[in-house]
């Protein structure tokens, strides 16, 4: 199976060298001088890995063949592309690749169904399941232990428990109850709007066509890329 393990960036430099968005939590293993990778678009490769290092925070390759800087800028936005054996499994067992996530459905405690995860982005700060409701809609759940309580491969399930305003029909059916006991609804909203949790918005993201059928990252927590942890 093919996986995005990364992006390659602006040039660096005048030997080319270029920066590389890693979507992998393995780079050592994934992105290690000799590795030889697939691109997206393919006629841009196969790209053997020469070098690397980290320079400010950002990982730096340079690939054999490729030695100016006109020649790092003709490679910016490729997808680096590896083989992985679809059987492979992260070792700790609560980390997940986005190939094992995608399209497992999401359901609160009680068994309501809330959608089918489409996407998952990897974000700085977090990672998010993109869920397509069953009206079409969307809605992003943050992927961190408090609210994704349970990954359950074998039932292919993800168990959610969301805060309020996290889901827009829950916020309804709280005003709901709230007028019914004869509370005003506004009050209610403020008050609970003041207790809410900010929510990022919403990038392994899968070669184009033909090509790989998810990317190599994991969501989880503060972790991010190949395998991340919640």
């Amino acid at each position: 199976m093919q996986l995005v393990v990364a992006r390659i960036g602006r040039a660096h430099g005048i030997r080319g060298e270029v920066t590389v968005e890693v979507r992998t939590d393995e780079p050592e293993l994934r992105l290690g001088p000799g590795a030889v990778l697939a691109t997206d678009p393919a006629s841009a490769g196969p790209l053997t890995i020469e070098t690397g290092r980290v320079h400010s925070g950002r990982l730096l390759l340079r690939f054999e063949g490729v030695r100016t800087r006109s020649g790092a800028e003709s490679l910016r936005n490729v997808l680096l592309i590896a083989e992985v054996d679809p059987e492979e499994l992260p070792e700790d067992p609560e980390e997940f690749y986005d190939h094992q996530l995608m399209d497992l459905d999401v359901v609160l405690a009680d068994g309501t169904e809330v959608g089918r995860i489409t996407e998952i982005s990897h974000l700085p700060s977090q990672d998010l399941f993109i869920v397509e409701r069953p009206d079409g809609s969307e809605v992003m759940i943050p992927f961190v232990e408090e609210i994704v309580t349970e990954i359950d491969l074998a039932e292919q399930r993800a168990v959610i428990t969301p805060p309020p305003g996290l889901i827009d029909d829950r916020a309804e059916v709280a005003s709901a109850r709230e007028a019914a006991a004869g509370t005003d609804p506004a009050a209610a909203g403020e008050a609970g709007a003041d207790g809410g949790p900010d929510h990022a918005s919403a990038a392994d993201e899968p070669a184009a066509g033909e090509g790989p059928e998810s990317t190599d990252g994991a969501a989880g927590g503060a972790d991010r890329g190949d395998g991340a942890a919640r």
